[in-house]
């Protein structure tokens, strides 16, 4: 299972203190996933191997318009291994979902974001992830948590109905912000997530980024075609 975590100077804390804390916590890695006018200093290699922990460079992609959108998304795609987009915005909760090359639609639900039916069948079409996010119902209190948990479970409903990909996180900015697995699965037991769910939302996150520096390797020379050995070019069926 894996975290996707905001580091400094996006957050508070460092990836290396991300990285402890998440592998202290219980999970197999973390995406470094700060917005794209704010990214972090790190050596991904140096930490994995310093807290045996995957840390996986990410990317959230902040614009104000689809057409921006689409640049930083093309602009990060060939060098980050898990792109998302920061959703909130109905006009880029629509694009990123109509964006195969697009990993991940992160809190769609935030400021004046809507999230409907349509826009979760685009997902399932495209294979574009819609984030559970629990940070509000962690760190909010009052109407803004009652709002929040509404907003979750509304979300889930399309999500489900779609079979639309997911993925959970708690959106950590700093390293006392990291919940557990055990934690973040008590959570969304209690908001009417079970726990399947949330465990199979967290463990999303390290298939993307397997999945993606497969794509990106050099023994790849298209979908389906990869050298093997002595052996030029094969396709995923042997032939």
């Amino acid at each position: 299972m894996y975290e996707a975590v905001y580091a400094h100077p996006d957050g508070d804390s460092t990836v290396a203190r991300h990285a402890l804390t998440a592998a202290d916590s219980g999970y197999d890695g973390i995406v470094v996933r700060n917005h794209g006018d704010v990214q972090a200093d790190y050596d991904a290699d140096a930490n994995s191997d310093a807290y045996d922990i995957d840390v996986a460079a990410g990317v959230e992609v902040r614009a104000d318009d689809p057409s921006r959108a689409s640049g930083f998304v093309g602009n990060y795609r060939s060098d980050r291994t898990v792109v998302v987009v920061h959703g909130g915005d109905r006009r880029i909760n629509r694009f990123a979902v109509e964006q195969p090359t697009v990993d991940v639609l992160a809190h769609p639900m935030r400021e004046d974001g809507d999230f409907n039916h349509v826009l979760a069948n685009a997902a399932a079409d495209n294979g574009v992830r819609v984030e559970f996010d629990f940070g509000p119902v962690l760190r909010a209190s009052g109407g803004t948590r009652v709002r929040a948990i509404k907003e979750l479970r509304k979300l889930r409903e399309l999500v489900e109905d779609a079979g639309a990909p997911f993925v959970v996180s708690a959106s950590p900015s700093n390293h006392l912000q990291i919940r557990a697995p055990r934690d973040l699965i008590a959570v969304g037991k209690t908001i009417g997530f079970d726990a399947d769910t949330v465990r199979e939302g967290l463990a999303e996150w390290g298939r993307v980024a397997e999945r993606n520096r497969e794509r990106q390797s050099d023994a790849v020379i298209e979908p389906g075609v990869r050298l093997e050995g002595d052996v030029d070019a094969v396709n995923d069926d042997g032939q």
